[in-house]
């Protein structure tokens, strides 16, 4: 088998396009938990604590400066605010994966809880009942025949 023929049995395969689909959505979900986090969540928790802007909140290592040859040397500073951002933004998603597994399983778990139903008997067993019941209608003493 050739590699593109394995490439398509491969790429056609149901798992790899529910994975694709999974992808597209998981980056648009980001995208709209990146702006909640940082257009509504963040701004009013940086209010109550004293008007800290998160994503400006940054530890400063070292100032900018301008080298002996005039071209600017960029600080050094750890990004604080967009960690905490960060870090908002995988507990949301983290809890919303969470949520859809757990619904996931319980619709699994009902799957499985509901009784099959049984094939019909086999028509042995049908006979076998026909004779049960014949028994039990016949009275005490009488011969079936």
């Amino acid at each position: 088998m050739g590699v593109l023929a394995e490439f398509k049995e491969f790429a056609v395969r149901g798992n790899v396009i529910d994975l694709a689909v999974g992808v597209v959505i998981g980056a648009a979900f980001g995208k709209i938990v990146t702006a909640l986090v940082d257009n509504i969540i963040m701004p009013p928790i940086g209010w109550l604590i004293g008007g800290i802007d998160f994503s400006d909140w940054v530890i400063t290592l070292r100032e900018a400066t301008v080298d002996a040859s005039g071209a600017e040397v960029p600080a050094v500073a750890i990004g604080i605010g967009a960690f905490l951002n960060t870090l908002v933004q995988f507990v949301i998603v983290a809890f919303a994966i969470f949520l859809l597994v757990k619904f996931i399983n319980r619709l699994k778990r009902k799957q499985k809880e509901a009784p099959a139903e049984a094939p019909p008997p086999a028509e042995d067993v049908l006979l076998l009942r026909e004779i049960r019941d014949a028994l039990k209608q016949q009275a005490p003493g009488e011969r079936i025949g």
